[in-house]
């Protein structure tokens, strides 16, 4: 089910939830990451554990995994959408908004604004009172996105590898 459609630069692009099939599409965006490549490209052979973890994700309504495709159905961009409640902020729920992938051949079309203008106003209408996300340090230009789109770098963020 598409839920918007965007028209840039002439092409158009419909944004909707992942499917299955669209796993693998998925694993190459995220590989095309040259931060991340070196993790993912060794993994990504197997993908039994991107089929386990998409079918989590898929169970649970608190998650949208979405995918952008253009008119020939190619995969061309993707985010992962959570829901968490909480009790800080008097109880409120945040939206956070990770894995963010736009293929490199369509940055700077406006394809990646219209998604996120997309889960912002997906947040608001599933009830989240903030939408949160994290950027490794390296991605300066995607901060600069951020940055343009009204979100601050206001917190510090820590991670423990398990």
């Amino acid at each position: 089910m598409v839920l918007e459609i965007f028209t840039l630069s002439g092409a158009n692009f419909r944004l909707r939830r992942a499917v299955e099939s669209d796993v693998v599409p998925i694993i190459e965006l995220m590989n095309n990451d040259p931060i991340r490549a070196a993790e993912n490209s060794a993994a990504a052979q197997d993908h039994a554990p991107y089929i386990a973890a998409f079918r989590a994700i898929d169970a649970d309504p608190a998650q949208q995994l979405i995918v952008v495709v253009d008119d020939a159905e190619n995969v061309v961009a993707t985010m992962q959408l959570s829901l968490i409640p909480g009790l800080a902020r008097l109880g409120s729920t945040r939206l956070l908004v990770e894995a963010v992938r736009v293929d490199e051949t369509l940055r700077g079309n406006g394809l990646g604004s219209a998604m996120m203008t997309w889960a912002v106003e997906e947040g608001r209408r599933r009830g989240a009172a903030l939408v949160q996300l994290t950027s490794d340090r390296a991605r300066q230009d995607a901060h600069r996105f951020y940055e343009r789109l009204g979100f601050t770098a206001s917190h510090v963020g820590f991670k423990l590898i398990l």
